[in-house]
């Protein structure tokens, strides 16, 4: 319970280091990867049942030759594709979106900087130190935060990409 206790302390503190901005690239990181984590629940757990489904409706088909057959393959596909690519683009949004609050964090730590350069000058660098640990711990955070993703955006894409061809070659060859 202490190192729980002590784990919250430290995020505190760096929070209070880095600004204002840290709880914002903090809120978007933990919607990134409940987004992340949702999609890989979806591929593993409700794609192959869903895959299942399609397939079993498909063979239970008297007619999978006409061209009216072929439509209906195309929006068995084209449906679980959409359900697979669901929430891809917002996840790939946040991933970009991370580096951005960095900056802004970045211009807010420099404007705190020249309010104490405003007041005491260029000779108090004790002063400014909080200024500028508020300009780049905020952009380090966006970069890790964006970084922390940016795998896993573009392997969600991929594996959407290659689940709807091999739905599509299954229905093919039934």
């Amino acid at each position: 319970m202490l190192a729980l206790a002590n784990f919250f302390e430290a995020i505190r503190g760096f929070i209070e280091l880095g600004g204002n901005v840290l709880w914002a690239i903090m809120a978007v990181l933990l919607v990134m990867w409940t987004l992340i984590l949702e999609r890989f629940w979806f591929f593993f757990r409700v794609l192959p049942v869903r895959r299942d489904a399609i397939l079993e409706e498909w063979r239970s088909r008297e007619d999978n030759r006409s061209w009216y057959a072929g439509r209906i393959k195309e929006e068995m596909v084209s449906g679980l594709s959409l359900e697979m690519r669901a929430n891809v683009r917002t996840i790939q949004t946040l991933i970009a979106v991370c580096p951005l609050l960095g900056l802004l964090g970045t211009v807010t730590g420099m404007v705190a900087v020249f309010d104490v350069m405003a007041f005491f000058g260029t000779g108090n660098a004790r002063a400014m130190a909080a200024g500028v640990s508020q300009a780049t711990i905020p952009t380090m955070a966006g970069m890790v935060a964006a970084l922390s993703g940016l795998y896993f955006g573009s392997y969600l894409e991929r594996k959407a990409d290659v689940e709807a061809e091999r739905l599509e070659d299954l229905l093919r060859y039934e």
